[in-house]
């Protein structure tokens, strides 16, 4: 359930009672996060992360991932999760003179070990667990700012990315695209996150791969969606979301066009 907030900075709690398998997520800002219960599988850049109950957890921003959401037996996942924004990083940077001093180099998602500090900070968000009623904006912000200050004085090395306010540099579009094509984004998102423009995005596109984004994507989707239903025999409803595609009526229009049958026949 969310908490507050038409804009960011905001508070998240989740609570889920049955396994919660959700599509990808773009983190577009830093989350700084805590399982109260249950365990959160993450898949993030090549990766897979398991955080269990009493975990703090960091995700660096400008990230595709996938999550999974298990409860405990007979009970409920709870998580709770501050998101980090950019205005209030810069308001940060600003009146306390930090800014990033190295290349953040560690990896995009972090367990943080635990400290008191942490323990007693999701001790105060007690109102957005318990759903007493609207938060005040105010205190939401000064809430997420007092996140923020207290990840500087355990985790000093977070500065660097913290304040790295620049725009993703330039990456090997190939590889990047290989490992992520299965996240459902426009190509916009994905020219950002190589660090290009769209008009350079494409035309990288077209010298790596001789075709055109959409048609790439929408090729390598379909091919690993054969795989899934015709080898490995995936039901078709678990299939076309793995793949990359959020609208089944679309995804089976496209399957039969491609291969002249159509998905279900497959199985």
């Amino acid at each position: 359930m969310p908490v507050l907030t038409k804009n960011r900075p905001q508070i998240l709690y989740s609570c889920y009672a049955h396994v919660s398998r959700e599509g990808e997520h773009f983190i577009p800002d830093h989350v700084f996060g805590y399982v109260k219960s249950g365990t959160l599988e993450v898949f993030l850049g090549g990766k897979n992360y398991v955080f269990t109950e009493g975990d703090f957890r960091f995700f660096r921003k400008n990230q595709l991932a996938k999550f999974i959401k298990h409860p405990p037996a007979g009970g409920e996942f709870k998580t709770l999760s501050v998101t980090m924004d950019q205005a209030t990083l810069q308001s940060i940077s600003s009146e306390y003179n930090l800014h990033t001093e190295n290349r953040y180099k560690r990896e995009d998602a972090l367990l943080l070990k635990s400290n008191r500090l942490f323990e007693n900070y999701i001790e105060s968000l007690a109102p957005y667990m318990n759903g007493t009623g609207e938060i005040n904006q105010m205190l939401t912000v000064l809430k997420v700012k007092e996140a923020i200050m207290i990840l500087l004085q355990t985790n000093p090395e977070l500065k660097d990315v913290l304040f790295d306010f620049s725009a993703p540099g330039k990456i090997d579009l190939e590889a990047y695209m290989t490992e992520n094509y299965k996240f459902n984004v426009d190509i916009n998102r994905f020219a950002y996150l190589t660090g290009r423009s769209l008009a350079t995005f494409k035309r990288d596109f077209e010298k790596a791969f001789h075709t055109s984004p959409n048609r790439w994507l929408q090729q390598k989707r379909l091919h690993d969606a054969y795989f899934l239903i015709k080898e490995k025999g995936w039901k078709i409803s678990d299939v076309y979301m793995e793949v990359g595609f959020k609208d089944f009526s679309h995804f089976s229009f496209a399957f039969k066009k491609a291969y002249g049958v159509s998905p279900s026949s497959l199985n």
